[in-house]
């Protein structure tokens, strides 16, 4: 037989009131019960916690020592317990987002972490920027949690997504197109043009399909960071979220909107579905609520 919490609790509540018919008032058992408790503790532990005469009970020099470690070891205990509450509330605990570039562009991905971070201080909230066909892969092995992409993608059954922004696509020019005297660009006008290609290439196919031509495609950089850089270098354009154009401005590059009816682009936030963790269950209904 080993030492129990149970032994540990009644040796506490008699060293508080050193006396054993309100100590056993306090834990809700009979004296005689208690009393077994503390001779079972006292044999296991292999010395003597209480002095006991008829009319008084005393801590011996082991039992002071002990009491110390006993508050220690239940203290502890209590805020594992509180801790572990916090978690299972939702307001402990760690999130790893995944986001591409556009998302942090817009101010969605921002306005969601600190809208949460404000209402889960407990919680920890990583961020890193990644690649937008890996997301699947990354939510599988748990390396993210949540990330914030540029539909339209294929998702596995495991993974759900909600819209959380929309915008639309807008053109980025070189500054030695002439394409930069037109205020807007019709997709036609864009028939012989060279396209950089995004991650999400949605908004560069639509073009092509209105204009009625095979987009003639070029470099595929990577972020759109990669891909304005592309542009301002010269002899190629880009379909890319208009929210750059609000917050980017790379030398020799100039936007414009493309006419016709706005090609709608969004930014979606994906996630697990049958995910259980508690924070990031709230994570994805805060941002379902931005």
């Amino acid at each position: 037989m080993q030492l129990e919490l149970r032994h540990i609790r009644c040796f506490v509540s008699v060293a508080r009131h050193l006396h054993f018919s309100k100590a056993a008032e306090e834990l809700g058992i009979a004296p005689p019960s208690l009393t077994r408790q503390i001779q079972e503790a006292e044999r296991l532990l292999g010395f003597r916690l209480f002095l006991r005469t008829k009319r008084s009970v005393a801590l011996t020099a082991a039992g002071e020592a002990y009491l110390v470690a006993a508050l220690a070891a239940l203290d502890h205990l209590a805020q594992g317990e509180e801790i572990a509450r916090a978690a299972e509330r939702g307001e402990l605990g760690r999130i790893e987002v995944g986001y591409v570039a556009s998302a942090a562009y817009t101010g969605v991905l921002q306005e969601t972490v600190r809208q949460y971070r404000r209402e889960h201080p407990r919680i920890e909230v990583n961020a890193r920027e990644i690649v937008m066909d890996q997301v699947a892969e990354l939510l599988g092995n748990g390396k993210i949690d949540v990330a914030y992409v540029r539909p339209p993608m294929h998702f596995p059954e495991h993974v759900q997504a909600v819209t959380v922004h929309r915008d639309t696509f807008i053109l980025a020019l070189p500054i030695d197109s002439a394409l930069i005297a037109s205020a807007s660009v019709s997709p036609h006008q864009l028939h012989d043009a060279t396209f950089v290609l995004p991650e999400q290439e949605s908004g560069t196919l639509e073009v092509g399909r209105r204009g009625r031509f095979s987009p003639k495609l070029g470099q595929r950089p990577g972020t759109l960071a990669a891909v304005l850089a592309c542009v301002s270098l010269g002899g190629a354009v880009a379909v890319v979220p208009s929210a750059l154009a609000d917050c980017v401005d790379l030398p020799g590059v100039e936007f414009r909107p493309i006419s016709g009816k706005p090609i709608v682009s969004e930014v979606a936030l994906v996630f697990r579905r049958h995910e259980r963790a508690p924070a990031i269950r709230a994570f994805v209904r805060n941002a379902k609520r931005s």
